[in-house]
């Protein structure tokens, strides 16, 4: 008997978070401001920027994206040479202003802020140790245990405090850190998540993707080293390396889907020539007899136009993307079929009619947008739609950053290729292989984080925290 099959929401991975910094400019608020912009795949509940002087911070935040927010008023009401910016999609810590990030703090040691793309998998266990000893939390942000561990260590100098608090967490962070002498930027040891650091003229400024230093004309220099802690100030950029040094394992979905295609991460090319090898590669693992190839833009264009060149069949734009839909939509009666799919996406006949057709998307996690598709391509006349996607089967969560269903709600966690064909309707469908995805990808396979195609999560749980991740909230 085949399994009951999910029939309802949306059929993508959330994105994460996006962390911004400059410092040694006089409109560095703007520059942020501009940097966020660029990142604004990354996280678009809500957004927020500190700028400082030196002496005072100022902090402007609100829930939306950030040209919504970040008016020319606003910008004003923010001086100083240096600031920090976040864009959020919540992963622990519910949507709420109280969660919005850069958080700031005064304590001893002078003015504080933090921006942090990541997820910590032990926040639970040390707010809880932290609340025991007076700790008062603002937000139910993970994000937020940083902060307080920083306040509360005993080493001598602000930094070792830092490295100090940063080595009690466990799991995914690119943080970018404001004190009123400078910036500081580290990564986590394992480098899960991408941050980058840039020049523009004689400033700094570190980003989780290039993408921002090409809209502020800067120049990538490189990335922070998975385990490294940058200082920048007056006296120039510092690099440590305090933290204990273990296997990288560099988030491989970036490449799949939540980078900017024209962005560089991990130290390589642009994110898009990988996006394209891995259609290549698809074409070479599963080829079919057809008439013309279509991306699901905008994410699987790169991919389908791989697939194209490795298979000699015709590229097309079978499926037009409505590029001006809000994050709120009142949705008429139920007697307009597919409607969610429709407002964003509508079928070329012109195009599909008659044809065998490929459709390529980066990846298929419950299924319910992928049927919609499929049956909206058939509406417009295809003769045959066979599915090809550019990843492999997503069969595990992810707990280190991004927003994904539970095991349970990801349709190939326990459905066959065959079943989850039949659910969408479409004559085949085929995944790229796990070996084939790693050897399109720029590094060595045993560099990647593959556990939300494998189940092998590269830090391994503690009891105590596999309690956490059923039972922590879930959303940054």
């Amino acid at each position: 008997m085949q399994k009951e099959l999910p029939i309802v929401s949306p059929d993508k991975f959330h994105d994460e978070c996006a962390v911004f910094g400059v410092y040694g400019h006089e409109e560095a608020a703007n520059l942020t401001y501009l940097g966020l912009y660029a990142l604004q795949h990354r996280g678009q509940e809500a957004s927020g920027i500190v700028a400082g002087d030196g002496e005072q911070f100022c902090i402007q935040k609100g829930m939306g994206l950030v040209a919504d927010i970040f008016h020319k008023s606003v910008l004003e009401k923010l001086p100083g040479h240096m600031a920090i910016g976040h864009n959020r999609y919540s992963t622990t810590g519910g949507n709420d202003l109280k969660n919005v990030q850069p958080l700031t703090v005064n304590f001893a040691l002078g003015n504080l802020a933090l921006a942090h793309n990541g997820n910590l998998i032990n926040a639970q266990m040390l707010r809880h140790e932290l609340e025991a000893y007076g700790a008062i939390f603002q937000s139910t942000s993970d994000s937020e245990v940083i902060i307080h561990l920083i306040a509360h260590s005993r080493a001598g100098s602000f930094l070792s405090r830092v490295v100090d608090a940063l080595n009690q967490v466990r799991g995914a962070f690119s943080v970018v850190l404001m004190t009123d002498n400078g910036l500081i930027a580290a990564r986590d040891p394992y480098g899960l998540r991408p941050l980058c650091i840039g020049r523009l003229r004689s400033s700094w400024v570190v980003a989780s993707e290039t993408c921002a230093f090409d809209l502020l004309d800067a120049e990538y220099i490189r990335e922070v080293e998975p385990g490294e802690l940058i200082v920048i100030t007056d006296q120039g950029l510092e690099s440590h390396h305090p933290f204990p040094k273990t296997a990288p394992a560099m988030c491989v979905f970036e490449y799949v889907y939540f980078a900017r295609p024209d962005s560089r991460i991990f130290g390589s090319e642009a994110v898009y020539a990988t996006r394209k090898a891995l259609g290549r590669q698809l074409a070479q693992e599963a080829w079919v007899p057809a008439d013309v190839v279509i991306p699901v833009p905008d994410s699987g264009v790169p991919a389908a136009l791989g697939y194209a060149e490795g298979a000699s069949v015709p590229f097309e734009a079978g499926l037009i993307r409505n590029h001006y839909v809000g994050r709120t939509f009142i949705e008429p009666e139920q007697s307009i079929r597919h409607f969610g799919v429709k407002v964003k996406l509508n079928a070329v006949p012109e195009v599909l009619d008659g044809k065998r057709v490929v459709v390529i998307d980066d990846s298929l996690v419950r299924g319910t947008t992928s049927r919609k598709i499929v049956k909206m391509i058939r509406q417009a006349g295809a003769k045959e739609v066979h599915m090809r996607i550019s990843s492999p089967p997503i069969i595990s969560p992810c707990f280190y950053g991004i927003d994904t269903p539970t095991k349970k709600e990801l349709i190939a966690s326990d459905h066959s290729i065959e079943e989850i064909r039949k659910y969408i309707t479409a004559d085949s469908l085929a995944y790229l292989s796990l070996d084939g995805m790693l050897k399109s990808a720029p590094r060595t396979p045993d560099q990647y984080c593959t556990a939300c195609f494998t189940e092998r999560y590269p830090i391994p749980f503690t009891r105590a925290e596999e309690l956490q991740l059923g039972l922590f909230e879930t959303a940054r």
